[in-house]
């Protein structure tokens, strides 16, 4: 059969055919991790951009995990110059308003976070069909990557230095919850260091009340402190995919115990923290600025530090323009845990 899917068209002229590439790769790795092997063609139909593939029929549980891609707007079945809308099982776990209500400067946007969310997602074996794993962002900021993970069902931690924007995000889900009347709990906990303890919150919920009281529940845990505290966080089960922004360094550099440090020295000090709290085999995504922070020097970093480093199609030439001082790239690699943390690929 042949498909083909409609992409929401983007209102960024700049950004447009970087786009429609990023969501070419992001199809590609969902359809591999479905143990489909088929091209993908970018077109346009009527002015409209599609990405065109043949395969076997699709089942509706494929349908419905394809749906979650970031630029989805509509899955069709091609039949000569028709086109055939098809249905299936919605995938939401939530309303889909949840990563886009919330608006602050800086925001990194919601399709691209998901794209990375995706395709993390698909290195994972078994890990686009089970809605219960968990996403981990040592980098949260006020939480776009989680609030995206726990709209599609997924379990989401959040680590940020930045209190503000820790509790911002967590008084956000709260109002989120009631506003739409999901039964849910929140707890105030901490985790213990050698230096004094790290404040979490947790939110336990479920997208309705029956899958609650039937304990089908999601969880969202939030907390501050530096991101090399994050193994605090998964002291009982690890994250079974990161997905981190790092500063771009418009205004701001990173901080590290309270001053300021380069970009290398905190991927250098974050990675090796990152894959304690990461499973064996899990799979991290990581977006930056190559103004400020290289593509060869993230990957010889993410290599040093023991990571195998995703550098075959369709997973290269990511790298793109945001705007005048942002030319962004994203990195995948594998938590590789049985070599040491200088071995390379």
């Amino acid at each position: 059969m042949i498909y083909s899917v409609e992409l929401v068209q983007r209102t960024n002229i700049r950004y447009q055919e970087a786009a429609l590439h990023l969501c070419r790769c992001e199809l590609l790795s969902m359809l591999s991790a479905l143990q489909i092997s088929a091209p993908v063609k970018a077109e346009r139909l009527g002015g409209i951009p599609f990405l065109t593939f043949e395969c076997r029929e699709l089942s509706p549980e494929e349908l419905s995990i394809l749906s979650r891609h970031s630029s989805l707007s509509l899955i069709a079945e091609r039949q000569g110059d028709l086109l055939r809308p098809l249905l299936f099982p919605e995938a939401g776990y939530l309303p889909a308003d949840l990563p886009e209500v919330l608006k602050y400067k800086g925001k990194t946007g919601v399709p691209f976070t998901r794209m990375m969310i995706n395709i993390a997602l698909s290195l994972v074996p078994g890990a686009l069909r089970d809605p219960r794993v968990t996403l981990f962002d040592p980098l949260c900021g006020k939480g776009t990557s989680l609030f995206c993970a726990l709209q599609d069902g997924l379990n989401a931690v959040g680590l940020d230095r930045d209190e503000r924007a820790i509790h911002e995000a967590a008084e956000y889900f709260a109002r989120y919850l009631k506003y739409h009347q999901l039964k849910h709990t929140r707890r105030a906990r901490s985790e213990t260091l050698r230096r004094g303890s790290l404040p979490v919150t947790e939110f336990l919920f479920s997208s309705d009340k029956e899958h609650y009281l039937a304990g089908d529940t999601r969880q969202l845990t939030l907390s501050t402190g530096d991101t090399e505290w994050s193994p605090a966080l998964f002291r009982k089960k690890t994250a079974d995919v990161i997905v981190a922004d790092l500063p771009y360094g418009i205004q701001h550099a990173p901080q590290g115990s309270q001053r300021a440090e380069t970009f290398q020295a905190l991927l250098s000090r974050s990675l090796p923290a990152w894959r304690q709290a990461l499973r064996a085999d899990g799979a991290l995504a990581i977006s930056f600025n190559t103004y400020t922070l290289p593509t060869r020097t993230v990957q010889e970093s993410l290599r040093r530090a023991g990571w195998t480093v995703c550098d075959q199609p369709p997973l290269t030439g990511l790298q793109h323009e945001v705007e005048q001082a942002v030319v962004r790239d994203v990195v995948f690699a594998i938590n590789n845990k049985g070599g040491s943390p200088h071995d390379s690929e």
